[in-house]
């Protein structure tokens, strides 16, 4: 199984899930979601796939998030605008995002994490 492994090398969370995904064996491809921000097509196939809500993506905890004012704005946008949006800046993807065959996640959540250990 190939996992990607989206990370902020600064994150204490992406520091904290990196950990867990050495101590448990799984290899997988380290991409630092700055330098590589991930594409419209690629946050497209991810958030389609996962079944999860847009707003999951977003880093509704991070500054960039705050002074966009996106609480208020993101009700208003479409989905491709939104899409569009969280590939202009890799702050604005929670992090860390782990994408495997079976498994999206965007945060560290331990338990659905333990998934990719099959």
């Amino acid at each position: 199984m190939s996992i990607l492994f989206l990370e902020y090398p600064k994150c204490s969370t992406c520091q904290k899930a990196k950990k867990w995904l050495d101590e448990n064996g799984i290899q997988y491809q380290d991409r630092h979601i700055v330098e590589q921000n991930p594409t419209v097509a690629e946050l497209t196939q991810w958030y389609q796939k996962s079944g999860l809500p847009l707003k999951r993506f977003f880093n509704t905890s991070g500054m960039l998030y705050k002074e966009l004012k996106l609480k208020d704005k993101l009700p208003t946008m479409t989905e491709q605008e939104q899409l569009e949006l969280l590939a202009t800046n890799g702050m604005l993807v929670k992090r860390p995002l782990v994408i495997s065959d079976t498994v999206i996640c965007p945060g560290f959540k331990q338990d659905v994490w333990e998934q990719l250990k099959d």
